[in-house]
């Protein structure tokens, strides 16, 4: 303790504040790949909107005759009618597929294609994945979850299809799921797995989610936002 004829303690030295100030090359920098952030999912998502809408005219319109193709009317070739003409097309399809003549007229092809032993196989084997994709009131891939593979210790991210049905459920005697375990950065492709349903862990992140960390090989994760040098950061 200090009394008033001790004297004053030296001043303790104040460390150094060093600031760095950003040059003029490393603003320019970071503005370019900030724009990049910016630009980059436009101009792709605009490019695949305006490549598959060609793509899709390039099949529909040839199969419309010359003298009713709008661009008889209209004197330009304007790219997305032949999506229009698919979307009515289609519509069309699926209402009359659900009516009893159009019922009858399918079960009616189907039976001429079963005797076909070849475009059966194709024809079937299209129909159960159409049917699986694009069910009504069936969940697919509704849940992501991870599952050690290839070997223990080691993760991969998977989605669950279900539990495992008909043969495959009664062989090993217990409960499986089916899970799809997608590749980077290309998750079209993959393993199908049937794992013991206690060695499944269900992740909380969505499905789009789940996919968007499998095709990014693990650089943009679930809640991660880019900051001003276009790097991302999991926002908690």
């Amino acid at each position: 303790m200090n009394t008033p004829q001790d004297p004053a303690p030296p001043p303790q030295p104040q460390p150094m504040v060093i600031i760095r100030r950003r040059g003029p090359l490393a603003a320019l920098r970071s503005s370019f790949l900030t724009g990049l952030v910016v630009i980059v999912p436009i101009a792709v998502t605009g490019w695949l909107i305006w490549s598959v809408m060609g793509w899709i005219d390039g099949w529909v319109l040839p199969m419309v005759p010359a003298e009713y193709r709008p661009e008889r009317y209209i004197g330009i070739n304007l790219r997305g009618i032949g999506v229009v003409l698919f979307l009515v097309f289609t519509i069309l399809v699926g209402w009359l597929a659900k009516g009893l003549i159009g019922r009858s007229l399918l079960r009616a092809g189907e039976r001429i294609v079963d005797r076909m032993p070849v475009i059966r196989s194709i024809y079937n084997g299209v129909k159960q994945i159409a049917e699986t994709i694009f069910a009504q009131g069936e969940s697919r891939f509704d849940r992501a979850c991870l599952v050690e593979y290839p070997r223990r210790g080691m993760w991969g991210v998977g989605f669950v299809s279900g539990p495992a049905k008909g043969e495959v459920a009664t062989i090993t005697g217990e409960k499986l799921l089916a899970v799809f375990l997608p590749t980077t950065p290309n998750p079209t492709s993959g393993f199908l797995l049937y794992v013991p349903e206690r060695d499944v862990r269900i992740l909380d992140m969505s499905v789009e989610d789940a996919a968007k960390l499998i095709i990014s090989a693990g650089l943009v994760y679930p809640g991660a936002q880019p900051n001003s040098d276009g790097k991302s950061t999991v926002s908690r």
